[in-house]
């Protein structure tokens, strides 16, 4: 029992002998009872990358421009005459010579009877004369009267043919109406404004081009189309032509589209166009979002095998809206970064992130992945 006892209290004396050592430390700058071990700093910049792909790139001109007739006619009055029959409405398809409408014609008529008749009579008349002339019994100055009197009448006919023709008003091309300025009953004037005819089977679109893109231009040349009115639809279209001359005040050059004809495209409707430039089927591929400009150069990070990055020269050939087509700087298959490229320098030693590391990273930042 004794034992235990002064056991105890050699045990209760080493702890207030420890308490009290505790205490007194407590008025200094006490030390950590257990350093801690802190991880080394990983000092590689944060980047995300992409492989460079080979794929399909087009150089694409986007310009706008309303939508016109390919053909489109104004038909006028030929005659001063009253209109006894009108045969078309606003917005009804005609082919090419259907009558429009008809003027009244009852003294052109009886004009051209009267005619005919008469050159029947003259060139029995000749006939008679010929046979005459030719047994010498008439002198020839008879005979070429004759011949003239006819002449003359065929003349005749034909202008009144010609005046008879103007009663009826056809359709010079194959379209739709799209105006009617007459009326059943009305009296029309010589060169009065009766219809417009618009051919709507094929249309053509205007858009002008900087003098600087014309080289890349040709006939035959894809364009697209898209009329917002129609909805997100994209329509097909051809250069048909292109003006060889630049137009000095805004240095463009016209060029002329050929559009086929489409459900909802109709003539004056505005449309945005996208004309194909150039397109390459196997292009060595940057993200536009790797490109770091330098003045008048253009340059990209190329991650190496050792984790480091080298700044290249890179020269853009053909560019649209996302990537850009260099030559043979770089190799198919080269990471390339793509995010967190602003602190980098020639060199740095960088650390890749995966997708959902790049993400968290760069969310805030401009550079989007």
């Amino acid at each position: 029992m004794k034992v235990r006892l002064q056991l105890f209290l050699l045990l209760l004396a080493l702890l207030l002998v420890a308490a009290s050592g505790c205490v007194a430390d407590r008025g200094h700058a006490s030390e950590p009872e257990l350093e801690q071990v802190e991880p080394p700093v990983d000092e590689r910049i944060p980047v995300a990358t992409l492989p460079l792909m080979r794929g399909h790139i087009e150089s694409v001109l986007r310009l706008s421009t309303h939508l016109e007739s390919e053909s489109e006619v104004e038909v006028y009055a030929q005659a001063s005459r009253r209109v006894t029959e009108l045969l078309v409405e606003e917005g009804q398809s005609v082919h090419k010579g259907q009558l429009l409408l008809r003027l009244q014609d009852d003294e052109q008529k009886t004009a051209l009877a009267r005619v005919e008749s008469q050159l029947a009579q003259a060139q029995r008349e000749l006939e008679r004369q010929r046979n005459l002339y030719s047994q010498e019994l008439i002198a020839e100055r008879v005979f070429v009267e004759s011949t003239y009197a006819v002449e003359q009448l065929e003349i005749t006919l034909e202008e009144v043919q010609r005046e008879l023709s103007y009663a009826d008003v056809r359709a010079p091309i194959s379209g739709v109406i799209t105006l009617r300025l007459v009326d059943l009953g009305d009296t029309v004037q010589k060169n009065d404004h009766l219809f417009d005819l618009v051919d709507l089977d094929s249309m053509l679109a205007e858009i002008y081009v900087s003098e600087k893109e014309v080289a890349r231009l040709q006939g035959g040349q894809e364009a697209r189309l898209l009329a917002r009115a129609t909805g997100e639809e994209t329509h097909r279209g051809w250069i048909k032509r292109i003006l060889p001359v630049v137009d000095p005040r805004s240095g463009t050059v016209k060029v002329t589209l050929e559009v086929p004809s489409s459900p909802g495209l109709l003539p004056g409707m505005y449309v945005e166009v996208e004309l194909v430039a150039e397109v390459d089927a196997d292009a060595l591929l940057v993200p536009k979002r790797a490109l770091i400009y330098d003045q008048e150069q253009v340059f990209v990070f190329r991650v190496s095998e050792d984790g480091r990055v080298e700044r290249r020269l890179v020269r853009p050939t053909l560019e649209n809206r996302d990537f850009v087509r260099i030559s043979d700087e770089l190799e198919e298959g080269d990471q390339i970064v793509v995010a967190g490229q602003a602190g980098l320098r020639d060199g740095s030693e960088v650390r890749i992130l995966d997708l959902q590391e790049a993400i968290a990273t760069f969310a805030d930042s401009s550079t989007q992945l």
